[in-house]
């Protein structure tokens, strides 16, 4: 048994030996050494230019999320403003139609006042030469049977134009007293 001891005592495989521990941790010193000055500024430059990306994404993200809600509050605005002015456009329109619907009545009836004027005119013109005409007919008819009646000639022209006018005179009368006694009869049964 006394060899195991020693033997344990002299030989460790987990236990470096001296120079090898020296050497060791010289290497690894280089090794950290390099590590630290050229290999973690450049891993500590690419994340922070990650980081930096995903930063600048999300702040990029946000001012085009602003943006577009600024122009969709803006594309708001103009529809609204687009509605508020067709409907005043609209209104217009309608205005402008009834004041020229309103002018062609207003025309289209002086028109029709205008043409039954006109037509009264004529028709009183008509009538006064209609009863100039029959008036001279009716006198030379009327001097020509009263001729035959009496057996005389009348062809005096003075005396024709009495006896003429003085019947014509009765016959006007008789006319007026018929024709005021019809409005009366009119105005009786309207009322």
């Amino acid at each position: 048994m006394p060899n195991t001891t020693v033997l344990a005592g002299t030989f460790s495989p987990i236990a470096p030996k001296g120079d090898e521990l020296v050497i060791g941790t010289i290497a690894f010193l280089i090794i950290f050494t390099i590590f630290w000055k050229k290999l973690l500024p450049s891993i500590k430059k690419t994340l922070d230019e990650r980081t930096d990306s995903i930063e600048g994404g999300l702040e990029r993200a946000k001012e085009a999320q602003a943006a577009a809600a600024a122009l969709q509050e803006e594309y708001q605005r103009n529809l609204t403003e687009a509605r508020h002015q067709a409907a005043k456009i609209t209104q217009d329109a309608r205005e402008q139609g009834a004041a020229i619907v309103a002018q062609m009545r207003g025309e289209g009836q002086e028109q029709r006042d205008n043409l039954v004027a006109s037509g009264r005119t004529q028709l009183d013109a008509d009538a006064t030469a209609t009863r100039a005409a029959l008036k001279g007919d009716l006198g030379s008819l009327a001097i020509q049977l009263a001729s035959k009646i009496v057996g005389e000639s009348l062809e005096d022209e003075a005396r024709q134009r009495g006896t003429v006018d003085r019947f014509l005179s009765e016959l006007e009368a008789k006319a007026d007293a018929a024709s005021g006694s019809n409005a009366a009869t009119t105005a009786k049964a309207g009322a």
